[in-house]
């Protein structure tokens, strides 16, 4: 099959198309990720992508474009729920250009990671599918988490410290603030 990746970033790319590519399955990479934040970081992850996807002889259809405002018009005042409409966001735009480009489905490096919410994104792959007639290439990938995050670290990638989401980068970072804090008031 001739399959679109929706590619989060360069180091959850490495199983997932190691594993396509073994099923003999034709991968093109799709880079579209607005809700990454700030913009320096949208840079670093495409970066690093675009520099593993030339040294694995990946073509890759970059979006091209830093889309925040959209993505803030999406999650704004629904940030309970911002991973489905995130999932959603990114999952349809990759749907779309799959249908444009023919190809025979579409699938994400966001089903490699155990800290994304996995059955949440094959439900909207699924729903996705459903809503542009391209199907969704359903597979978890998670076995390959670890080994994936030691061969990105061996080749000196980039790695993220975060979802990307201004959320996830607050919940992050000020969690850390908030330990400190206490170590100091001990």
């Amino acid at each position: 099959m001739k399959i679109l990746l929706h590619t989060c970033c360069g180091p959850c790319t490495i199983y997932p198309l190691e594993k396509l590519k073994e099923a003999e399955h034709q991968v093109h990479a799709f880079f579209y990720n607005p809700n990454i934040h700030p913009y320096t970081e949208w840079e670093k992850r495409r970066g690093a992508l675009l520099a593993f996807a030339r040294s694995n002889d990946l073509p890759v259809i970059d979006a091209g474009d830093y889309d925040l405002e959209g993505y803030l018009r999406e999650v704004v005042h629904r940030e309970a729920l911002r991973c489905r409409f995130c999932y959603g966001m990114r999952l349809r735009r990759t749907a779309q250009v799959a249908r444009r480009g023919k190809f025979d489905a579409f699938s994400t490096t966001m089903l490699v990671s155990p800290y994304q919410k996995h059955e949440l994104i094959k439900e909207i792959g699924l729903v996705v599918a459903e809503e542009t007639g391209v199907p969704f290439f359903y597979e978890d990938f998670r076995s390959g988490y670890r080994r994936a995050v030691e061969l990105s670290r061996s080749l000196g990638m980039y790695r993220q410290q975060y979802c990307g989401c201004i959320y996830s980068e607050k919940e992050r970072f000020a969690h850390r603030s908030k330990q400190a804090e206490r170590g100091k008031e001990k």
